[in-house]
């Protein structure tokens, strides 16, 4: 299947441009970052079960329960983990997950009366009324922190026109992702005899959305203004339901990423959970819990970070590209601090993270990009393959057309193209998420990049990681920035 997604742009930010600097071009004999000899970072690789007979296993007093190596792609601990359950509110996981893979952010959604209807009696809700409109971004908010029904309804019908086509799309996803013993009728897991899941499932569906930085900056928000509207006329402040993101609460976790509650009189408490620590991601699951929830949770997240061996320690400091990234994007760690490399020259940079604030973002990155076609791979008219022209490097896709307005798999790397075919760099919005693309423009992952002063750090799949945690143990804000 071609893999083709439209780019969407910030009206008001400029295209990041990206100082040129010579390389070897016998490096980029096939066009932009082919044969750079870049080294991409791997994942750590964990011996968990060699770990696992040193570690006594958690006992959970909940019914479900799994604990997922979402980084390596194993499950660590399992309780009745395909028994079915019903999953109450941890169901609106797969809900955003769906809204903010098929949303703009920036669109708005109208209240249908089925929408604001179709609820059982004491339902949590935002007291939204039948016509009352609010942005998507607004509503994911709401969805997640103040967990609200009827906000579940109307994104389901903004994104599949119904519940129960949603609900169809739910399970095609579930499916997609592996769950075996998932059924979904409804967005936000109200009381229904066919609404189910399994703790293996929601493990595989959390560690999913979670790989979906909207998804992740949502979830890692601790409060949020839900604006007014004519039913309630006055600013509505939510609060994260989960408490172990909060720091000032006794149920904390550190390395926490975030998580969803749920409940109802047949579910229980519910719970999934995620935590990261030294480059490994953990999802924890609850099914069916009394109250034992928040316990039982960080048994398994002990228990999983100490199976494989990251279950603490100081963070290493973030690597410096000659370490993980030759000759693209240039980034230096001194001392304890990670900064800028003595003497570089900036390039300012108008889009991306970090635009706007404290002036131009710069990057202190010297670009490679080839000397010459000379020994380039140049196609002709009607073949496919890189070609250098006057405004710079294009694709030129089987069909006899250029990639344009898209980002594009070539040879297992990213590129993305502007409207006018040409080849972009730098900081640009893709797939739901910042990206960065480096100087033979292929997208860049697992790795620090630094911008203007501050370091952002972009994940296994390249999306900018925000309220979270790096595989290395650094945290960064809601716009990606390294706390220090």
């Amino acid at each position: 299947m071609k893999n083709r997604t439209i780019i969407r742009r910030i009206g008001t930010l400029a295209l990041a441009a990206v100082m040129a600097a010579a390389m070897p071009f016998s490096v980029l004999a096939e066009g932009p970052g082919s044969g750079n000899g870049t080294q991409t970072a791997q994942p750590m690789q964990v011996s968990a079960s060699a770990n696992a007979a040193n570690v006594e296993k958690p006992s959970i007093a909940a019914q479900g329960a799994a604990l997922y190596d979402a980084t390596h792609g194993v499950f660590l601990f399992e309780k009745n983990g395909d028994t079915r359950f019903y999953p109450a509110s941890i169901t609106k996981v797969m809900t955003a997950l769906l809204a903010a893979e098929n949303l703009d952010m920036n669109s708005t959604v109208t209240f249908s009366r089925s929408a604001v209807t179709n609820l059982e009696t004491a339902a949590v809700t935002l007291n939204v009324q039948e016509g009352e409109t609010f942005q998507v971004k607004d509503l994911m908010y709401g969805l997640w922190l103040k967990s609200a029904n009827e906000i579940a309804n109307g994104l389901a019908e903004a994104v599949a026109g119904s519940v129960p086509a949603f609900a169809d799309k739910m399970n095609q996803k579930a499916a997609s992702l592996g769950c075996t013993h998932t059924n979904f009728v409804n967005p936000n897991g109200l009381n229904n005899a066919s609404h189910m899941t399994t703790a293996r499932d929601m493990a595989l569906i959390t560690a999913a959305a979670f790989n979906n930085s909207l998804v992740r900056q949502v979830a890692g928000t601790l409060h949020y203004s839900f604006p007014a509207s004519p039913s309630v006329p006055e600013v509505r402040n939510l609060t994260m339901g989960h408490k172990m993101l909060n720091p000032g609460n006794s149920q904390y976790y550190e390395g926490f990423i975030g998580g969803k509650t749920g409940y109802t009189s047949k579910a229980g408490n519910t719970l999934v959970s995620v935590a990261e620590r030294g480059g490994v991601r953990l999802v924890a699951v609850i099914l069916k819990s009394s109250a034992t929830h928040y316990a039982d949770t960080k048994k398994l997240f002990d228990y999983g970070f100490a199976v494989t061996g990251a279950s603490g320690g100081t963070p290493a400091v973030p690597e410096t590209a000659a370490q993980n990234e030759t000759a693209a994007v240039q980034e230096t760690a001194a001392a304890q601090e990670p900064r800028p490399e003595a003497g570089s020259a900036p390039v300012t940079v108008t889009e991306g993270p970090g635009a706007g604030s404290a002036g131009a973002v710069q990057e202190t990155a010297a670009a490679a990009m080839p000397e010459s076609t000379a020994a380039a791979e140049t196609v002709s008219s009607g073949k496919t393959g890189w070609e250098e022209t006057a405004e710079g490097w294009k694709y030129r896709k089987a069909d006899g057309s250029y990639a344009k307005d898209e980002e594009l798999l070539i040879k297992e790397k990213y590129y993305i193209f502007d409207s006018n075919a040409v080849m972009l760099k730098g900081w640009n919005y893709a797939r739901g998420s910042w990206r960065y693309y480096g100087g033979n423009g292929d997208m860049k992952s697992s790795r620090w990049i630094e911008t203007n002063g501050m370091w952002y750090y972009v994940t296994e799949d390249g999306s900018l990681l925000v309220n979270g945690t790096s595989p290395d143990g650094y945290k960064v804000d809601a716009n990606g920035v390294w706390i220090k």
